[in-house]
């Protein structure tokens, strides 16, 4: 017993702990309190819950699981009720830096609160490389969006997830649908080897450009035009405009030699001015006769059900490196591969299947 109490790690009996709580019905006095204010649409409730997905303290984690399946709970009511109506629309929007991704989603944000609707903006900032946390430099950049009362912006520190979003970018969404925000904007990083990881979380993934010389097309990845719903040529105004009409003409024709992510909808390019709003309306536009295609299709709740599988696996993944890492001996076992892996002593992957010959044995020692 005592084997056994060492070796299998805290997480995996976080984890047990947290997913029969679950499904008793007593939820915690502070979730309680949280989802009250969530489902009246209060935005310090949301900014509390957004803070308790993101923490990595094992007491509160137990406490965002709760509160996040209370809130997937409630959506299956609504979607049981009023079918993909339910559903927020969910944007993700990415391009490379000085393509003016925080001056679009003001100008955006701004017609889509005159418009009635309610717009939930989470920027993943760049990580400070001291402390981890956001530079929050979105939020100074939309000035007038941060202080609409229809608007949500959270800036959310990346801390070197590749995806360009956070672990926790999944739930923040839900827990913004919950407080009543009918359009959710999760703007990513930059343009990068796996930053259309995004798309896995939205209903539409947009991929925002500049206008420039033109080399910005050889620049792009493939897989990121690929993945793309929706290409936007931005700053077209002033003496900007010639250049983006020829950005808009070299992505038409490029988008005719990539396949569609979709067999009903072709990406259109649009050029746009965040400065003058230009082109904004008309975007809205493209943006509900998109919505409108992929219900009649059934493929816009398609995405979303494939959404949840990816959560799943994101949080799976997590969670076995964070159960790997806290396996008794085995932070010892790892730093010995790392050594003989950096000295040339053992290649790679012959480094990464020891490690896990070694954490299998340490699981079937303690049962």
């Amino acid at each position: 017993m005592a084997l056994l109490t060492k070796q299998i790690p805290r997480t995996l009996t976080a984890l047990s702990r947290s997913s029969s709580f679950s499904g008793s019905g007593c939820l915690d006095h502070t979730v309680t309190r949280i989802l009250e204010g969530l489902r009246n649409g209060q935005r310090a409730s949301l900014a509390e819950a957004i803070t308790l997905v993101e923490t990595s303290h094992p007491k509160k984690k137990e406490q965002a699981k709760q509160l996040v399946s209370q809130v997937l709970h409630d959506a299956r009511q609504r979607q049981y009720a009023l079918g993909t109506k339910s559903f927020s629309f969910r944007l993700g929007l990415s391009g490379p830096p000085g393509a003016g991704k925080s001056t679009f989603i003001e100008r955006f944000g701004k017609f889509l609160t005159s418009q009635g609707h309610k717009v939930a903006v989470l920027a993943v900032d760049p990580s400070s490389a001291t402390t981890g946390g956001s530079l929050l430099g979105d939020k100074t950049r939309m000035p007038e969006l941060t202080t609409d009362k229809n608007a949500y912006i959270r800036p959310s520190p990346s801390r070197g997830h590749l995806g360009g979003v956070t672990r926790s970018t999944n739930e923040a969404v839900v827990l913004c649908e919950a407080a009543g925000y009918d359009i959710v904007i999760v703007e990513t990083v930059g343009v990068g080897q796996s930053e259309f990881s995004v798309a896995d979380m939205v209903d539409m993934f947009t991929l925002l450009i500049p206008p420039g010389g033109g080399d910005e097309l050889q620049g792009l990845k493939r897989g990121i035009m690929e993945m793309s719903d929706l290409i936007v040529v931005n700053k077209s105004d002033g003496d900007l405009v010639a250049a983006a009409h020829r950005m808009q003409y070299e992505y038409i024709s490029a988008l005719k030699y990539i396949r569609s992510r979709n067999k009903q909808w072709k990406a259109p390019v649009k050029r746009v001015s965040s400065v003058t709003g230009e082109g904004i309306e008309e975007l809205w536009e493209i943006l509900q006769k998109y919505r409108k295609t992929m219900e009649n299709s059934g493929d816009f709740l398609s995405r979303r059900q494939t959404q949840q599988k990816s959560w799943m696996w994101t949080h799976l993944n997590e969670n076995l490196m964070s159960v790997f890492m806290q396996t008794y001996g085995m932070k010892q076992i790892l730093k010995e591969r790392e050594r003989q892996v950096m000295l040339g002593m053992i290649s790679p992957g012959d480094a990464a299947d020891s490690l896990l010959q070694e954490f299998l044995k340490t699981i079937n020692q303690s049962k």
